[in-house]
């Protein structure tokens, strides 16, 4: 049988608003909640904590999906990314450089179709846009 999980989209204007929401979805059950990270997300949707339990299949609908694709495009994108320039200890300076020339240039992913990718390497979730 499979698990139906929903996001609701039209509340999703930035990033943390979309950690809001996946925590709410996902994370409702546990007594810590997911940091704004796609590895994180990534782990997340493995399975094994939240509302996913290991491999099961589920259809993931999100809602409004249309706010979250504007919200987390190419201006979130890039604050995300300026936001990493200040870490230089933490992050890869030239590799985030070329992140942004490549968003700046529309040839670089925006954090909205990252996390798609990422959705896409769980084949037990089949996501829907509603």
């Amino acid at each position: 049988m499979t698990k139906t999980l929903t996001i609701i989209g039209c509340g999703i204007h930035d990033i943390p608003a979309f950690y809001a929401e996946i925590n709410r979805v996902f994370m409702a059950g546990e007594d810590w909640t997911l940091g704004e990270s796609l590895d994180g997300l990534d782990d997340m949707l493995r399975g094994g904590y939240g509302a996913i339990k290991g491999r099961e299949p589920i259809t993931l609908v999100w809602q409004d999906i249309a706010v979250a694709h504007r919200s987390l495009g190419v201006e979130a994108t890039r604050a995300f990314l300026q936001a990493k320039l200040e870490r230089p200890d933490l992050y890869d300076s030239e590799r985030i450089g070329r992140q942004i020339s490549q968003l700046e240039n529309g040839t670089g992913q925006t954090y909205f179709e990252t996390i798609l990718e990422i959705i896409a390497e769980h084949p037990n979730i089949h996501l829907v846009s509603a």
